[in-house]
């Protein structure tokens, strides 16, 4: 059985970095690849070297390292870095390096990732939901979501295919092909506009799902958070924002007995627009 890899992007916050690496060892975490984006201007150079002294001191796995001498961004630096890894690997995880997950995310991912790597309706899986999109039927097993996903998430060579194409041109396909662009919240299309301004990925990432009408596979309880949620918002947080805080995280749901077939749970979409729109 081939080993997934964990794919994580970092940058200059190794004060936080550290408990991620930490997270992951614990959850037996057999093979890394990060991918280092190089400082922005002489401010932040300090903190970014410190972040690679701490990347190459891993030693609990198989770890490769890319350092970028620029500075690429999130948005690109992911979309570089997904679709060379999956040049290498048939599938793959994608960590960032704020966000933490509970014991056995690893596997579950990897798991389903085995189980649906031939389903050309799965697209992705991930290791995050919330309690304001969560169907109340759902119970201990995984659902399916018409919407992809940004955090702690794995997909295949083949569902990755077409990403290179930019965010509006995949929402302009959808709305071309007769799609309701705005069907799991009216603040994708503002973001596809934006995503190059921005150096967004994500929203192409959603969008790419919905033209190949492809589903995403969300656990029952959410299995990751990101470490600074309340202190990068401390300053301009909304009640709005902070509604999207998760819950205290509860351990990994067991493995299904029987993988549930791939169709969208009929609420996913109209739990969106809710929490999205009001």
């Amino acid at each position: 059985m081939y080993n997934i890899p964990v794919v994580l992007f970092v940058y200059r916050r190794p004060d936080i970095l550290w408990q991620v690496l930490d997270c992951l060892r614990a959850d037996r975490v057999s093979l890394l690849h990060i991918f280092s984006d190089g400082p922005r201007d002489a401010s932040v150079a300090a903190e970014v070297a410190a972040v690679r002294s701490l990347i190459r001191s891993v030693d609990w796995c198989e770890c490769a390292v890319v350092e970028r001498s620029a500075n690429l961004g999130l948005g690109v630096s992911v979309k570089l870095g997904v679709s060379t890894i999956l040049q290498q690997y048939q599938a793959a995880i994608i960590f960032e390096d704020d966000l933490i997950s509970v014991p056995g995310t690893y596997r579950y991912l990897s798991s389903a990732l085995r189980h649906y790597e031939s389903d050309p309706r799965v697209m992705s899986v991930t290791a995050w939901t919330h309690p304001r999109i969560i169907p109340p039927d759902v119970g201990v097993n995984p659902y399916f979501d018409g919407k992809g996903e940004c955090w702690a998430w794995g997909t295949w060579a083949r569902a990755w295919e077409g990403m290179d194409d930019p965010a509006i041109a995949i929402m302009q396909e959808c709305l071309e092909s007769g799609v309701d662009i705005e069907h799991y919240g009216t603040d994708m299309p503002k973001m596809a506009d934006e995503a190059e301004r921005r150096n967004l990925w994500a929203v192409g990432w959603f969008y790419h799902h919905i033209r190949r009408k492809g589903l995403c596979m969300r656990p029952p309880w959410s299995l990751v958070d990101q470490i600074c949620w309340e202190e990068s918002r401390s300053t301009t947080s909304t009640p709005e924002m902070m509604a999207w805080a998760n819950p205290p995280l509860r351990p990994c749901p067991p493995l299904p007995d029987e993988w549930p077939e791939p169709l969208e749970h009929p609420l996913c979409a109209p739990l969106w627009r809710k929490a999205i729109d009001g």
